[in-house]
């Protein structure tokens, strides 16, 4: 029998400041996220410092104390990273390593290093290693004598391991070819999605950890790889699903994220071409999150980006079997009612009337309320389909007369 291999985590720290523009709380929610982020890289967070700043230092992005009191946290128990949780600039980057004399990374590189791990395809390689280039190429000045003190773990997969003597010339020349090869796989898939005939094309997005992969598993029955870490999936999925009689294509796509650095927004287009290219887009949220919204609104600003805000979206609220809410007590009379206070059937009407109706309430888990939901995509794709090939109208009745 083989014996299953310990994860070394390493020892992390992670900063942030509260500024003019985030507060304590919304501070609070992006370290949770950014300890998600060290956890699925393979970092145990052992800290977090924070501090109260109209703006980041210029030089060393937190204060003078701040930075003396790190110091002394990282030389005493043993830290490899420090993460922050803004995107530093390199001259920042490059004075805080050599007060720290360890691996310092931004929320930016940390994200770049959980692609490099999850990039299974030659097409997701090539996306993450010019994305990391583009990142590198104005943090060069300080980085590869560090490289050659301190190899290997997390923000060291990549370039950053082979690409020791690497000057600016050579990183640009590699940007260049690889943004060449990228042109031309872009031109394959491209003719592959014009290939794929009428079918009507049906997109998972949301943002990272929502279920969308456990989602398509469930309605394609195929084996899309699905774990409770940040950027389970990478590569774009796509599967022919048949409800009643009816068939369409089914996407999975890479999951958004808040501050989603603009390398990977740029080095991912073709994997966004799927999202550009859907007849309908399936927008899955985690509710059981407490700030789920927070996640919808930033969905929404990449579709935006992506000039892809106007589709037609089923708002499809996922994990309702992991749903929790606060309880005011009747004679509570002090405690201010706020969302956290809503039900599951508060938060249904609500998105019910913001949505117009196209929402649903499901867990692709348990496999909760699936049948409501297979009933609604039918008909949805049995819409857009009618109005492409009109004359195939009598080919699929509603779903009701499909089921008899």
């Amino acid at each position: 029998m083989l014996e299953q291999k310990e994860i070394a985590y390493e020892n992390t720290v992670l900063v942030g400041i509260v500024t003019q523009g985030q507060d304590a709380d919304t501070l609070e929610d992006y370290l949770d996220e950014l300890q998600f982020l060290a956890y699925t890289a393979g970092g145990e967070v052992k800290r977090r410092f924070t501090q109260r700043m109209e703006r980041p230092n210029p030089k060393t992005f937190i204060g003078t104390g701040k930075m003396e009191t790190l110091m002394e946290y990282v030389k005493e128990n043993d830290i490899s990273t420090v993460i922050f949780d803004d995107e530093l600039t390199p001259a920042q980057q490059n004075n805080i390593e050599k007060l720290l004399r360890c691996k310092i990374l931004d929320r930016t590189g940390l994200i770049l290093d959980i692609f490099a791990q999850r990039a299974k395809t030659s097409y997701a390689r090539t996306q993450v290693e010019l994305a990391q280039y583009e990142y590198l190429l104005p943090r060069l000045t300080g980085l590869w004598t560090h490289l050659e003190r301190q190899r290997g773990g997390i923000g060291m997969r990549g370039p950053g391991e082979t690409e020791i003597e690497t000057d600016r010339r050579i990183v640009r020349d590699r940007i260049a070819l690889l943004k060449k090869k990228l042109q031309t796989i872009d031109k394959q898939m491209a003719v592959q999605r014009g290939n794929r005939g009428a079918l009507v094309r049906v997109v998972l997005v949301g943002y990272t950890n929502v279920g969308k992969s456990t989602l398509m598993n469930v309605i394609s029955k195929s084996n899309v790889f699905a774990e409770n870490k940040l950027f389970a999936t990478l590569d774009t999925t796509v599967r022919k699903v048949v409800i009643g009689n009816l068939p369409f294509l089914l996407s999975d796509t890479v999951g958004f994220i808040r501050k989603l650095p603009t390398q990977l927004v740029e080095s991912f287009k073709s994997t966004l071409d799927e999202v550009r290219e859907a007849d309908l887009l399936l927008h899955v949220v985690d509710i059981s999150h407490p700030n789920f919204e927070e996640h919808i609104e930033s969905v929404n600003a990449i579709l935006d980006e992506i000039h892809c805000a106007d589709k037609p979206t089923l708002m499809v609220f996922n994990k309702i079997d992991a749903y929790t809410h606060e309880i005011i007590a009747d004679d509570d009379l002090t405690t201010e009612r706020t969302n956290k206070h809503n039900t599951l059937a508060e938060w249904q009407r609500t998105w019910m009337a913001r949505a117009n109706g196209d929402a649903i309430f499901i867990s692709a888990l348990n496999k909760e309320n699936l049948e409501e939901f297979r009933k609604v995509v039918y008909e949805k794709v049995r819409e857009i389909h009618i109005t492409r090939f009109p004359y195939n109208h009598f080919l699929y009745p509603s779903y009701e007369e499909n089921q008899e």
